[in-house]
């Protein structure tokens, strides 16, 4: 058994090395690459991903992942345990997908990203439907390929991204804001309440608005010998382990709000990666739990903290020094309604957190229509705008603030958006359970942000992926995923 273990160890020590060098090229790309350079870095991008093939497929580390997974009742190691089911899981693509289609879709997804984003600024949906098209052909390839008895289609795609999610549960939570929220939102948008031209009708120079995001980075605690913060096309966030994490976040000069709440949503992600036990680095277990667990911290901290009145009491007066001009006269209580304003918006990232689980709704719809073949990618702008508008009560004027306006299909991500909507409600719940062991709403007031950040660690950050994400809700809240109080939440902040 030994002799399987020591050459599991042996082999993902090099991956992660491979690994880590891919990682390095594709937060290159999406932050500060020449668009020259597009396909000779395709070329290394060919060269790696054969190399990590043909280790990722070489026999001896085939047949220890296999002899471990046969005799996991052999293995005394609870984490390696977890670790080996984790990685089978994983090497099913890599075993039933022949060599070359597994390369040729590497190298599709190192080209799409770009095509994607030119085709966004061009606002032409035509110039990147063939890559689409292509994509989506090579998703229900991979469908094929790792459904089993209990998960099949869509299913397939939604359990890579949330463990134990399948369109059963995600269609009952959809219903449940469809039912309760489609109609309170169109009623909580309908009017329109003045605010601020100073807010509304301004500029605010990029300047200032980087010299207040790095003083969040100290308000937040985010560990900038550990971390780093950049300028990208779409906000995200980027790691390998807790010792690197870079966050890249979006400045737009007519919105002072854009940039502030996209970097506190991308700090949510961050320090629950920095927060990792340690412990975990050399793991395939050192990332969050899923993609909706990462989400609720996200969502978290960027409005039940970032958008509360409690934290702006703290800090509005430092954000008013640096636009001293630009927020002359704007008081605090406008600034507050003004970030919190419930409005029928098209881009999702700038989407109010009441309307927001409703875009993601969107995308689940369509995503699901496209996997089963029932709509056809050409028609996916078509059915966007019309489930806007039904949905939203907005209808997108173009493809760029449509269907091109998020980088997540390109990048070959299908299942993985309703996991935004579910994060916004685990968020909820876990709030709700962090108010009972103390008053967080103190601890925004007296800026003790690290008090939140020690208790997630405790609860959710610390575990990785050594936990499921339904494990962890039963953890952190004492008791298993439940929509009411996201739905609450909600409904008695947009009611006040």
């Amino acid at each position: 058994m030994q002799t399987y273990i020591d050459t599991y160890k042996a082999m993902r020590k090099r991956l992660n090395a491979y690994g880590y060098a891919m990682w390095i090229l594709e937060w290159d790309l999406e932050t500060d690459h020449p668009s020259g350079a597009i396909d000779y870095r395709a070329e290394q991008i060919e060269v790696l991903s054969n190399e990590i093939y043909a280790l990722e497929t070489d026999k001896k580390y085939v047949k220890a992942i296999d002899h471990l997974y046969t005799n996991l009742d052999k293995i005394s190691d609870d984490l390696l345990k977890r670790e080996i089911k984790k990685i089978e899981k994983e090497m099913r693509l890599i075993k039933k997908m022949p060599k070359q289609e597994y390369i040729d879709y590497q190298v599709l997804l190192s080209k799409s990203t770009s095509i994607w984003s030119k085709a966004r600024q061009k606002d032409d949906f035509e110039c990147f439907l063939p890559t689409l098209e292509k994509i989506i052909t090579y998703q229900r390839k991979i469908v094929r390929y790792l459904q089993t008895p209990e998960l099949k289609g869509y299913d397939v795609l939604l359990d890579l991204h949330e463990e134990g999610m399948t369109t059963k549960e995600y269609d009952a939570f959809f219903e449940d804001l469809r039912t309760e929220l489609v109609p309170f939102v169109l009623t909580a948008t309908s009017g329109k309440k003045p605010l601020s031209r100073r807010l509304t009708k301004n500029v605010f120079p990029l300047y200032k608005q980087k010299k207040f995001n790095m003083y969040l980075t100290d308000v937040f605690k985010f560990d900038l010998n550990h971390g780093v913060v950049r300028t990208s096309n779409h906000p995200f966030t980027s790691n390998f382990s807790s010792f690197d994490v870079r966050i890249a976040t979006r400045y737009i000069e007519n919105s002072i709000e854009s940039a502030i709440f996209s970097t506190i949503h991308e700090m949510g992600h961050g320090i629950y990666e920095q927060n990792i036990n340690p412990a975990l680095k050399d793991t395939y277990l050192a990332q969050g739990s899923s993609m909706g667990m990462h989400e609720s911290q996200s969502r978290m901290y960027e409005n039940m903290i970032g958008r509360s009145f409690a934290f702006w009491e703290v800090h509005y007066d430092y954000l008013k020094d640096i636009f001293d001009k630009e927020l002359k006269n704007v008081s605090l209580l406008e600034f507050y309604q003004y970030i919190n304003r419930a409005e029928r918006s098209i881009i999702r990232t700038e989407a109010d957190e009441l309307t927001y689980p409703l875009h993601i709704m969107v995308r689940y719809e369509i995503e699901k229509l496209l996997i089963s073949g029932k709509l056809k990618p050409k028609d996916v702008a078509k059915r966007w705008k019309r489930l806007y508008q039904q949905y939203v009560g907005i209808r997108p004027k173009d493809d760029k603030d449509g269907v091109l306006q998020d980088i997540h299909w390109a990048a070959g991500s299908f299942g993985y958006f309703p996991t935004y909507a579910l994060g916004s409600a685990y968020a909820a719940q876990i709030f709700y359970a962090m108010n009972k062991d103390f008053n967080v709403e103190n601890a925004i007031s007296d800026n003790k942000i690290e008090k939140i950040n020690t208790w997630l660690k405790e609860n959710i950050h610390q575990y990785g992926q050594t936990k499921t994400p339904k494990e962890l809700i039963l953890l952190a809240t004492k008791e298993p995923f439940n929509s009411t109080y996201y739905i609450e939440y909600l409904k008695r902040k947009f009611s006040s």
